[in-house]
């Protein structure tokens, strides 16, 4: 069992890689949906070494393409 630091730690970078998806990896929109600053967002998102996949890049080209 893990400690509460690395389970927060872990659900924060669960929920803002899902906000980062579900904003097209718009951190201004990312951050909006999460209800925190844009600063606060980019602090985070280096502090937890969050990066674009490979396949997100790719679902995002495949539904730009489409529109």
């Amino acid at each position: 069992m893990g400690s509460l630091r690395t389970k927060v730690t872990e659900i924060e970078t669960e929920e803002i890689t899902k906000a980062l998806r579900e904003s097209n990896w718009v951190m201004a929109r990312a951050a909006r949906i999460l209800g925190i600053t844009e600063r606060m967002i980019g602090y985070k998102v280096k502090k937890y070494g969050i990066r674009k996949e490979e396949g997100d890049k790719e679902k995002l080209e495949i539904s730009s393409s489409t529109v």
